[in-house]
C-alpha cells in the first residue's frame, strides 16, 4: 500500500513538506506499541534520511525504542557523525549493526535462481539474512528510511536493500554483491529493475512475512542547475509500489547525460562523508560512463585514510588490487581468501578501469606507495585541490587559465553521469 506519495523533476520538499507527508502517512498506521528506524549513515548524509527519522522519533515519543544505521560493511558511525546527521535523536537509541554476529537468516534463495539471475555464472544459495533485532525485537513497526539513487550494485538504492544489505550478513552481502559484479555493473547502474533486486524482491516476497510491518520512507534528493541540493521526492509506503515510483523519479533527475564521452573528469569527494576507497569508489562507479577511452578520471579524496573499512576487507584489497575482471574472476577461483569474501571480489571488480581510462588518486592519508600499489596513480590532494578549486565551482565543464579542460563532479553518491543511453 502506498501512504504518501509526492514527487517531481520540479519539486522542491522543505523541512515543514518533509514533516507534514511523513505525519500524514504515519497517521493511516496507526498507533503503534514499539517502533525501530533503519536509517543510513553519514555516506548517505544528503538523503534527508536524518532529518526524517527525528521527525519519526518526535512523533512517536517513548514508542520508537531503537535507530538502527543499516552500515552493511562500513564503520560504526561515530557519535559527533549521528549528532550532525539525525539531529536531536537521543544518543542512546541508537544500535550498532554487526555484518559478522547477531544475525536472523529468514530463508534462503535456491542455487538455481541464483543461476539463472547470474545468466549460468553462479551457483548457490543466497540467505535472506537481516539483523536480529528486526526479526525477534518484538516490534510493531520497522520504518525502512533512505534515499533512492542510481547504485553500481542493484540499479537504484534501498527498497529492500536497505535491509538485506545495510543490516544483512557476510553471505548476503557477499554474494549479492558478487551478483551484480559478474553480471556487470554498466548493465545495473541506473535501472529500476536488476538480477540483484530480483534477488531481493524474491526474499522479499516469500520471507518477508517473517518480520514485522515494514515501511519504507523513501527520498529522491539531486541538484539543481545551481548546484543547491533539492528534495525532488517523497514516498512512503509498504510494498514495491512506493519503491517504483521513487526510482523512476531519480531515473529522471539523478542521471546526467553529458553528450560525447568526457576525456578528463575531476571528482570531490567530501572529508565528512569519505574516508575509504570503498566508499569513495563512488567516484569511479558513477562517472565510469561518461569517461571516454584513454581518458582520466581524478579523485580528490583528503578524507581517505584506508581502503576498506573492515580490517580483512583491507588487507584483501591491499593485497590484490584493483586488477580488471577478468584477473578478479581468477583470482577467486585460485584464492581462497577471495572465495569467502566475495563481495571485496566485487568491489575490486567495481573500482577496476578494465584498462579503459586511468584513475589519479587524491587521498589525504594514504601515501604514494599504497596507491600505486592497488593500480592506482597518485597526486597530492592538497596540489590538486589548489589547481581544481572544486568548492568554488559548480559541477559541469570548465576551463582552466593554462587551457586544461575538465568536467567536475563534485558528489558523485548523488547521481550517474553517462555518456550513453540506458536500455
Amino acid at each position: 500500500m502506498l501512504y504518501y506519495s509526492r514527487g517531481s523533476a520540479e519539486t522542491n520538499l522543505d523541512n515543514e513538506d518533509l514533516k507534514v507527508g511523513l505525519y500524514q502517512a504515519l497517521e493511516l498506521l496507526g498507533t503503534r506499541r514499539k517502533v525501530i528506524a533503519v536509517g543510513p549513515d553519514i555516506s548517505r548524509f544528503h538523503s534527508r534520511a536524518g532529518y526524517l527519522t527525528e521527525e519519526a522519533w518526535r512523533y512517536y515519543g517513548s514508542a520508537l525504542t531503537d535507530v538502527l544505521p543499516a552500515l552493511g560493511t562500513h564503520a560504526p558511525m561515530t557519535p559527533d557523525e549521528m549528532k550532525s546527521m539525525y539531529g536531536e535523536v537521543p544518543a542512546g537509541l541508537f544500535r550498532v549493526h554487526d555484518w559478522k554476529d547477531g544475525l536472523a537468516t529468514l530463508g534462503a534463495v535456491p542455487s538455481e535462481v541464483v543461476q539463472e539471475l547470474s545468466e549460468g555464472k553462479l551457483d548457490f544459495e543466497w540467505p535472506a539474512q537481516v539483523n536480529s533485532r528486526l526479526a525477534n525485537g518484538d516490534y510493531d513497526l520497522i520504518l525502512s528510511i533512505g534515499q533512492v539513487v542510481p547504485h553500481e550494485v542493484i540499479g537504484m538504492a534501498n527498497y529492500n536493500k536497505n535491509l538485506f544489505v545495510g543490516t544483512g550478513g557476510r553471505d548476503g552481502i557477499n554474494r549479492s554483491h558478487y551478483l551484480g559484479a559478474v553480471y556487470g555493473m554498466e548493465r545495473i547502474m541506473g535501472r529500476v529493475d536488476s538480477p540483484v533486486r530480483a534477488l531481493m524482491d524474491y526474499a522479499s516476497d516469500r520471507f518477508g512475512a517473517s518480520l514485522p510491518h515494514v515501511v519504507y520512507v523513501l527520498t529522491v534528493v539531486a541538484a539543481d542547475a545551481e548546484g543547491e541540493l533539492r528534495t525532488r521526492g517523497l514516498f512512503i509506503g509498504d510494498d514495491r509500489e512506493c519503491y517504483q515510483e521513487a526510482a523512476r523519479l531519480a531515473q529522471q533527475v539523478n542521471i546526467t547525460r553529458v553528450g560525447k564521452p568526457l576525456p578528463n573528469v575531476v571528482a570531490w569527494m567530501d572529508p565528512s562523508e569519505y574516508r575509504s576507497t570503498w566508499i569513495g569508489n563512488k567516484a569511479i562507479y558513477r562517472t565510469r560512463m561518461a569517461i571516454a577511452d584513454g581518458g582520466r578520471l581524478t579523485v580528490i579524496a583528503p578524507g581517505v585514510k584506508e581502503f576498506g573499512e573492515d580490517p580483512e576487507i583491507d588487507r584483501l584489497i591491499r593485497k590484490y588490487g584493483y586488477a580488471g575482471t577478468e584477473n578478479v574472476l581468477r583470482l577467486v577461483w585460485e584464492n581462497r581468501d577471495l572465495q569467502e569474501s566475495l563481495g571485496t571480489a566485487a568491489h575490486l571488480i567495481h573500482g577496476s578501469t578494465e584498462g579503459r581510462f586511468s584513475v589519479v588518486y587524491c587521498p589525504g592519508r594514504l601515501s604514494r606507495e599504497e596507491v600505486e600499489s592497488v593500480n592506482f596513480s597518485y597526486a597530492d590532494p592538497d596540489e590538486m585541490l589548489q589547481r581544481y578549486t572544486p568548492g568554488a565551482r559548480s559541477d559541469g565543464y570548465h576551463r582552466l587559465p593554462d587551457g586544461e579542460e575538465f568536467y567536475l563532479v563534485k558528489n558523485p553518491a548523488l547521481g550517474l553521469w553517462t555518456a550513453r543511453e540506458l536500455d
